[in-house]
């Protein structure tokens, strides 16, 4: 049987709770991943993809509901616990890349090793620049990333999220502001991440053909999962 990385029990969640207009967002959400999956997320907008996206990646709590990362219940765990947690499990790429413009395309990609050990080693140079190698970057290392083409800054990114080794990368629509070839190249990058690591991969996007080729799809509508 295959390893689970991440499971969601019964999972809810709504907002103002407590007041005359509370709204629930999603539904006792039930959902498994295993690791070595590449599955995309898809949806229809105020779907609750989003929501969904934001509790896996323990950037926000379920209101009811259990959530569990490789055997842990996060909802038993304190926020440092939880940050620690994520830190240490949880990659994300993100629609506008969200790199430091300033900084160089290494700087950006030691940054997730910098926050976690609090200073810079020749150890992190090291992981950081066999990254970019990984993703095809290394010749441009030093460039900052203000200058750099949208497909290569998502390469930043991609490298990026791999800095702590996660073994969960949550991409959200990381093709979105791309051209095509230049989404193709990103895509089967992390493609290839995922079968030579066996990291878990899940991608929110609205790209019917690029979801095709992902392992599985997830169907999210109307704050329930739809079909897998």
């Amino acid at each position: 049987m295959a390893e689970e990385i991440l499971r969601l029990e019964q999972v809810r969640k709504a907002y103002n709770v407590g007041l005359a207009s509370q709204t629930e967002v999603l539904h006792g959400i039930d959902l498994r991943l295993e690791r070595g999956q590449f599955l995309a997320l898809t949806g229809p907008s105020g779907s609750g993809k989003s929501t969904l996206l934001n509790i896996i990646g323990l950037l926000d709590r379920p209101t009811s509901g259990r959530l569990f990362i490789k055997g842990v219940e996060t909802g038993q765990l304190g926020d440092a616990a939880v940050t620690h947690l994520r830190a240490h499990t949880i990659g994300f790429v993100f629609q506008s890349h969200m790199l430091i413009s300033a900084f160089t395309a290494l700087e950006n990609v030691m940054l997730p090793m910098l926050a976690d050990r609090g200073f810079p080693s020749p150890e992190i140079a090291a992981r950081a620049l066999e990254l970019m190698k990984r993703v095809g970057l290394e010749s441009v290392a030093g460039n900052l990333a203000m200058n750099m083409s949208g497909g290569q800054q998502q390469r930043v990114a991609i490298a990026r999220a791999l800095a702590m080794s996660p073994d969960i990368v949550l991409a959200d629509e990381p093709t979105g502001n791309l051209d095509t070839k230049s989404a193709d190249t990103v895509f089967e990058l992390m493609r290839s991440v995922n079968r030579e690591s066996g990291t878990t991969f899940l991608m929110v996007t609205h790209n019917a053909d690029l979801a095709r080729r992902c392992d599985a799809i997830i169907e999210v509508i109307d704050g329930m999962i739809s079909s897998r």
